[in-house]
């Protein structure tokens, strides 16, 4: 019998703008560079070159408005308790889309506390249009990921090159057209509506995530699946990476008055920050549970809030 899967979904959109592939998985252990002739490369459309144009041109515009930074938040963005607390309710508590007559739909709606309870191993999977030098990249920008996101959590998780539960497929537009397949051999019983959603990412959402658990109220995610552009440029990219596997983890909703962060659609930090590693510390506390409701939650919540940043208002 198939598995019916719970579904959460997670997108970053562009601020302020509007707007079957041969496909390379990782393989069992890494391969180190030999000089043998390395697999042929397939030459993006000529719509995968605009796409890659027109990111190159929305990273530049909001470097050059003070936007993606880099460097996690400093005086100008103070943290206090009480508002660690009440965005840790808004992005881990509430939902942000909603699966509606097969379509997803942002609206903003209580949740109940969802994460996963057993290991999480982060694979990589390219289209054929990724060079390996790339790949490579990609691959220890999510291993060093993975070990952060370790340390802050106390949670298992690692980056794998098979055997994944938790996968990132970067893909360029033509890839991504035809990326269903792949989806049914990572998950078999995925939803089409699921799939749609996927191999139809308009160009406005930069990447998104999928998190799946076994039956609607099940509040622990067994498998996740994160679609990054591989048109993006390098800091877009790593963007989204950061973005969707911390979303992926149990942290759905974004907020406009989470500072600094990027659960944040505002688009200002390009990478996790302090404020968001102690999200996700308090997302893995076990005086949480998976299952709990707002109410339940919010107590213990703000007791930790305090505990951690010693009582700041």
């Amino acid at each position: 019998m198939p598995v019916r899967w719970h579904i959460w979904i997670g997108l970053l959109t562009a601020f302020a703008l509007t707007g079957c592939a041969l496909l390379q998985s990782g393989s069992p252990e890494p391969q180190p560079h030999t000089g043998a002739r390395a697999p042929p490369i397939t030459l993006p459309s000529a719509e995968s070159m605009r796409l890659a144009r027109y990111y190159r041109g929305v990273q530049k515009r909001l470097l050059a408005d003070g936007q993606l930074r880099t460097d996690g938040g400093g005086s100008d963005t103070p943290v206090t308790a009480r508002s660690l607390a009440a965005n840790f309710e808004r992005i881990a508590l509430f939902n942000e889309y909603r699966l509606t007559g097969g379509r997803f739909t942002q609206e903003q709606t209580p949740s109940i506390l969802r994460r996963w309870r057993g290991p999480v191993r982060i694979q990589a999977h390219f289209g054929a249009s990724v060079p390996r030098e790339i790949q490579d990249r990609d691959r220890a920008i999510l291993g060093i990921y993975a070990t952060r996101l370790a340390r802050v959590t106390g949670h298992p998780i690692r980056h794998v090159y098979s055997g994944g539960n938790f996968h990132v497929l970067y893909l360029n537009r033509d890839e991504q057209r035809t990326a269903g397949p792949l989806l049914r051999q990572i998950l078999p019983g995925i939803g089409d509506e699921t799939i749609d959603e996927i191999i139809r990412l308009p160009r406005s959402i930069f990447c998104t995530v999928h998190a799946f658990s076994r039956a609607d109220d099940d509040p622990v995610y067994i498998a996740a699946i994160a679609m990054v552009r591989a048109e993006h440029p390098e800091l877009l990219r790593r963007s989204c990476v950061h973005e969707e596997v911390a979303q992926g983890l149990g942290l759905p909703n974004d907020s406009p008055v989470a500072r600094p962060s990027i659960f944040n659609d505002d688009e200002e930090f390009a990478l996790l920050t302090r404020h968001d590693e102690l999200l996700l510390r308090m997302l893995y506390d076990n005086r949480l549970r998976p299952g709990m409701r707002p109410a339940d939650a919010q107590p213990i919540v703000r007791r930790m809030a305090d505990a951690l940043l010693d009582g700041a208002e």
